[in-house]
């Protein structure tokens, strides 16, 4: 990526050289653009918020700035590209969407996320530290851009306005107004699960914004749910991109011998899923990891993963991350282990698995859906990552 001061060379995470996919976007460009041909002060506290691979943090490394982010994947590019930079650890201060927010703000650079709740949240968590000085511009691509993005920026933060369209990207100004009266934080979001869910029929759900279907349980994980398998008693169990951790509670809830692991990479989603179980009062041993996908689990010692595979990147999408969870669950598969994918049907996962397991079975499916299983053969364990 070209800056105003610097060639910087910018990868996602995990790297893949097969991966066409940039690390940066043009409204990432815009906006460093801006911050020098306005001649923008980066002085005091300059907090980036939402920065999808690292690309704002490192090239504003010089200035120190606050990194927030929900996803662990965006945290560790960020630390590979600082390196890749020859940034000296300690310049930019890493944060998740989890930890306190700075008490005092001088520069807000917000890259507008795909989930308004996500935004409403962290603008509502931030406007305390913001003042009558401090800078505030947003940056995303126009289709990112809409009514109600401006809207909330208005309604927690002060007076907005848009510049004009480069490269189908845009910039949001905003003026913070300190007397203005904000709403309450809506988030975290909590409600009752519908009868017909198995299991956890009636029980408490809880979302931090931005996870998936915050305020209702969505199609796909009600198809699983009703379809949930026995599974070995006691056995250690692996809710594999657990959103708000239905999924993984409603094991718990079943067999509270079992030994349940809920992963996701996204800090938000990882909270939800604790606070769903803590909610429900469910016996026995859980475990709540961030982390991409499977990565650190020790192989051979998972005897049932349940996934529910996201397809899109963003705004790109991509198989990336539902090849890396299936390859990852094969490796932690004891043999004779068992992982069961949710998945649209036009998304042909039944291919992938039996390339990768050399079997797979359908256990159900509708006009929409398709859960299926692949078994774990005997034999060698894959080896570790």
């Amino acid at each position: 990526m070209t800056t105003p001061w610097a060639e910087l060379e910018l990868s996602r995470h995990p790297e893949d050289p097969r991966d066409r996919l940039r690390a940066w976007d043009a409204s990432d460009a815009y906006l460093l653009r801006h911050l020098d041909e306005e001649k923008v002060p980066l002085t005091g506290t300059v907090v980036v918020v939402g920065d999808r691979w690292g690309a704002l943090a490192t090239a504003l490394a010089d200035h120190r700035p606050t990194q927030i982010t929900d996803s662990h994947l965006s945290q560790e590019a960020t630390r590979a590209n600082l390196a890749r930079a020859g940034v000296g650890p300690g310049a930019v201060r890493l944060l998740t969407t989890q930890d306190p927010v700075p008490e005092r703000v001088d520069v807000l650079l917000v890259r507008v996320p795909k989930s308004l709740a996500l935004l409403e949240d962290q603008l509502l968590r931030l406007a305390p530290a913001v003042h009558a000085g401090t800078v505030v511009i947003g940056t995303g691509m126009v289709k990112e851009i809409h009514t109600s993005t401006l809207q909330l920026f208005e309604r927690i933060l002060g007076p907005t306005r848009t510049s004009l369209a480069q490269q189908k990207a845009r910039l949001i100004f905003c003026t913070p107004d300190p007397g203005l009266v904000r709403p309450a934080n809506p988030w975290p979001y909590s409600y009752t699960l519908p009868d017909g869910v198995g299991r956890v029929s009636g029980h408490t759900v809880v979302n931090h914004a931005g996870v998936f279907c915050a305020d209702r349980l969505d199609i796909g994980t009600r198809f699983l749910l009703q379809h949930l398998p026995a599974g070995p008693r006691g056995g250690r169990v692996v809710d594999l991109g657990c959103g708000n951790g239905v999924v993984g509670t409603a094991v718990a809830l079943a067999d509270p011998e079992a030994e349940v692991l809920f992963v996701d990479e996204s800090f938000q989603a990882v909270a939800s899923a604790e606070a769903t179980y803590k909610a429900n009062g469910v016996p026995g041993h859980a475990e709540f990891r961030v982390g991409d996908g499977l990565a650190g689990v020790a192989p051979a010692s998972v005897d049932l993963v349940l996934n529910n595979p996201p397809f899109h990147s963003h705004q790109a999408t991509t198989d990336a991350t539902s090849w890396r969870m299936f390859t990852g669950a094969k490796r932690a598969l004891r043999p004779g282990g068992e992982l069961w994918v949710i998945g649209n049907r036009h998304l042909g996962y039944h291919v992938k698995l039996k390339r990768l397991f050399g079997n797979c079975e359908l256990v159900a499916s509708d006009k929409k859906f398709v859960l299926l299983k692949a078994v774990k053969q005997g034999g060698r364990s894959a080896p570790a990552e």
